[in-house]
Protein backbone atom coordinates (compact mmCIF):
# COMPACT_ATOMS: atom_id res chain seq x y z
CA UNK A 1 0.00 0.00 0.00
CA UNK A 2 2.67 2.09 0.92
CA UNK A 3 4.99 1.55 -2.43
CA UNK A 4 1.72 2.00 -4.06
CA UNK A 5 1.35 5.66 -3.02
CA UNK A 6 4.82 6.11 -2.98
CA UNK A 7 5.13 5.37 -6.64
CA UNK A 8 1.99 7.39 -7.64
CA UNK A 9 3.76 10.71 -5.67
CA UNK A 10 6.88 10.34 -7.75
CA UNK A 11 4.58 9.60 -10.81
CA UNK A 12 3.08 12.92 -10.07
CA UNK A 13 6.23 14.45 -8.82
CA UNK A 14 8.24 13.67 -12.24
CA UNK A 15 5.38 14.90 -14.47
CA UNK A 16 4.81 18.09 -12.75
CA UNK A 17 8.85 18.61 -12.59
CA UNK A 18 8.63 17.20 -16.69
CA UNK A 19 5.63 20.27 -17.37
CA UNK A 20 7.76 22.76 -15.67
CA UNK A 21 10.73 21.92 -17.84
CA UNK A 22 8.80 22.40 -21.04
CA UNK A 23 6.83 25.36 -20.14
CA UNK A 24 10.41 27.32 -18.99
CA UNK A 25 12.46 26.00 -22.24
CA UNK A 26 9.81 27.60 -24.00
CA UNK A 27 9.28 30.84 -22.75
CA UNK A 28 12.86 31.18 -21.98
CA UNK A 29 14.00 30.99 -25.56
CA UNK A 30 14.94 33.98 -27.41
CA UNK A 31 12.17 35.52 -29.85
CA UNK A 32 13.51 36.81 -33.22
CA UNK A 33 11.86 39.50 -35.06
CA UNK A 34 11.89 39.03 -38.33
CA UNK A 35 14.17 41.73 -40.42
CA UNK A 36 12.85 43.96 -43.02
CA UNK A 37 14.19 46.66 -45.50
CA UNK A 38 11.33 48.85 -45.02
CA UNK A 39 11.67 52.10 -43.24
CA UNK A 40 7.36 52.43 -42.24
CA UNK A 41 7.57 55.56 -44.24
CA UNK A 42 5.17 53.97 -47.53
CA UNK A 43 6.49 56.65 -49.94
CA UNK A 44 10.12 56.12 -49.53
CA UNK A 45 9.39 52.53 -49.05
CA UNK A 46 7.62 52.44 -52.81
CA UNK A 47 10.23 54.34 -54.46
CA UNK A 48 12.90 52.57 -52.56
CA UNK A 49 11.07 48.94 -53.85
CA UNK A 50 10.34 50.44 -57.73
CA UNK A 51 14.10 51.53 -58.06
CA UNK A 52 15.52 48.39 -56.84
CA UNK A 53 12.80 46.07 -58.79
CA UNK A 54 13.34 48.05 -61.85
CA UNK A 55 17.10 47.15 -61.66
CA UNK A 56 16.09 43.59 -61.73
CA UNK A 57 13.30 43.64 -64.34
CA UNK A 58 16.71 45.40 -66.46
CA UNK A 59 18.77 42.67 -65.87
CA UNK A 60 20.21 40.97 -68.65
CA UNK A 61 18.70 37.26 -69.48
CA UNK A 62 22.25 36.01 -69.41
CA UNK A 63 23.43 37.66 -66.40
CA UNK A 64 25.36 35.40 -63.59
CA UNK A 65 24.14 35.77 -60.95
CA UNK A 66 20.01 36.20 -62.10
CA UNK A 67 19.38 33.86 -59.24
CA UNK A 68 20.04 35.71 -56.49
CA UNK A 69 18.40 38.44 -57.95
CA UNK A 70 15.59 36.45 -58.27
CA UNK A 71 15.78 36.07 -54.36
CA UNK A 72 16.58 39.15 -53.55
CA UNK A 73 13.35 40.41 -55.51
CA UNK A 74 11.12 37.60 -53.94
CA UNK A 75 12.30 38.85 -50.52
CA UNK A 76 11.86 42.78 -50.79
CA UNK A 77 8.16 41.92 -52.68
CA UNK A 78 7.51 39.99 -49.82
CA UNK A 79 8.86 42.70 -47.21
CA UNK A 80 6.91 45.39 -48.96
CA UNK A 81 3.67 43.54 -49.22
CA UNK A 82 3.97 42.41 -45.78
CA UNK A 83 4.73 45.87 -44.18
CA UNK A 84 1.75 47.59 -45.84
CA UNK A 85 -0.91 45.02 -47.26
CA UNK A 86 -2.92 45.36 -44.05
CA UNK A 87 -2.56 49.60 -43.37
CA UNK A 88 -5.20 50.74 -44.31
CA UNK A 89 -4.55 54.08 -45.03
CA UNK A 90 -2.22 52.80 -47.50
CA UNK A 91 -3.92 49.50 -48.99
CA UNK A 92 -6.63 51.87 -50.32
CA UNK A 93 -4.38 54.35 -52.39
CA UNK A 94 -3.66 53.86 -55.96
CA UNK A 95 -0.50 53.85 -55.99
CA UNK A 96 -0.29 50.31 -53.58
CA UNK A 97 -2.62 48.65 -55.64
CA UNK A 98 -0.41 49.29 -58.85
CA UNK A 99 2.16 48.25 -57.24
CA UNK A 100 0.73 45.31 -55.27
CA UNK A 101 -0.41 44.26 -59.38
CA UNK A 102 2.92 44.82 -60.57
CA UNK A 103 4.57 42.33 -57.59
CA UNK A 104 1.89 40.07 -57.85
CA UNK A 105 3.04 39.41 -61.55
CA UNK A 106 6.27 39.68 -61.03
CA UNK A 107 6.44 37.45 -57.59
CA UNK A 108 4.13 34.62 -59.87
CA UNK A 109 6.37 34.97 -62.65
CA UNK A 110 9.58 34.07 -60.44
CA UNK A 111 7.86 31.33 -58.30
CA UNK A 112 6.65 29.78 -61.61
CA UNK A 113 9.73 30.25 -63.67
CA UNK A 114 12.41 30.13 -61.36
CA UNK A 115 14.50 29.20 -64.34
CA UNK A 116 13.00 31.34 -67.40
CA UNK A 117 13.63 35.02 -67.32
CA UNK A 118 11.10 37.62 -67.14
CA UNK A 119 9.36 38.08 -70.75
CA UNK A 120 9.79 41.13 -72.51
CA UNK A 121 6.47 41.47 -72.57
CA UNK A 122 6.24 41.41 -68.55
CA UNK A 123 9.18 43.55 -68.56
CA UNK A 124 7.64 46.32 -70.45
CA UNK A 125 4.18 45.53 -67.97
CA UNK A 126 6.26 45.80 -65.04
CA UNK A 127 8.22 49.16 -65.84
CA UNK A 128 4.84 50.92 -66.75
CA UNK A 129 3.50 49.63 -63.19
CA UNK A 130 6.49 50.54 -61.58
CA UNK A 131 6.75 54.27 -63.61
CA UNK A 132 3.08 54.80 -62.37
CA UNK A 133 3.17 53.85 -58.75
CA UNK A 134 5.81 55.86 -58.15
CA UNK A 135 4.22 58.78 -59.72
CA UNK A 136 1.16 58.05 -58.18
CA UNK A 137 3.10 58.14 -54.97
CA UNK A 138 4.73 61.23 -55.13
CA UNK A 139 1.17 62.67 -55.72
CA UNK A 140 -0.61 60.70 -52.60
CA UNK A 141 2.06 62.55 -50.25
Amino acid sequence: MFVEELSKFFAKTLSFLLSLTIIFTLFNSPTYAAKTSMTGDYAKDTISVVKTLQEAVDTPKDFADKEKVRQESLTLITDYISRYRNRGMVNKTQSFTTMQTALNAMAGHYKNFANRPLPDKLKERLTKEFSIAEKMVLRES
